[in-house]
């Protein structure tokens, strides 16, 4: 259980920050970008919320608890139990990947097939998906990073990289189921 009577400690003053187990790293590092990344991603679901209702609520709600999930796995370099751990370290489950894989099929189903690159936009709950969408990418692409550097539980990754088309296939949804898409026009502009 958590408990937070002090929100301020002084303890990363000096440019340093606790991991879940204990040690201490720079607040530059590598696990600390990605994992911060995450929590950047997990206020942008936020945003997308005020605009949801129902099941696509519901649905960003779940990945919002993911998304701690994801960031207490992210913290914990090492992937075993420490001896000196009470609890074991929270790992993200290939149960939650395949969660979002049977979401993504079902909303996908409701959809026509792309004829054309789609713009970020159309409705507010549409862009902010999108505003999600590339946040998480970003937050894959660290954790990837991450992974040739040190243990990341491989379904860490693969969350990160189905949330992304989670979210694109959400925001077509979230355009009327995709009628109302912003659809690229290539050299429009010219």
């Amino acid at each position: 259980m958590v408990v937070l009577n002090k929100i301020y400690t002084k303890t990363g003053d000096a440019g340093e920050t606790a991991l879940g187990n204990g040690s201490r790293v720079a607040k530059y590092s590598m696990r600390v970008t990605s994992y911060g990344t995450v929590d950047e991603c997990n206020a942008t679901v936020g945003l997308a919320r005020l605009h949801a209702v129902g099941l696509m609520d519901a649905q960003l709600a779940m990945i919002q608890n993911d998304l701690f999930d994801l960031g207490a796995d992210l913290c914990r370099p090492d992937m075993d139990k420490d001896a000196e751990s009470e609890y074991p370290p929270l790992r993200m489950a290939p149960a939650q990947v395949l969660r979002l894989e049977g979401e993504i099929d079902a909303m996908n189903n409701a959809l026509e097939p792309l004829r054309s690159f789609i713009l970020p936009g159309g409705s507010a709950l549409a862009a902010h998906l999108h505003l999600c969408r590339t946040v998480s990418r970003r937050a894959e692409r660290l954790t990837v990073e991450l992974a040739t550097m040190e243990n990341v539980n491989p379904a860490a990754v693969q969350y990160l990289n189905r949330l992304s088309d989670w979210f694109f296939v959400a925001s077509r949804i979230a355009n009327n189921d995709g009628k109302d898409d912003v659809l690229w026009v290539p050299g429009a502009n010219r």
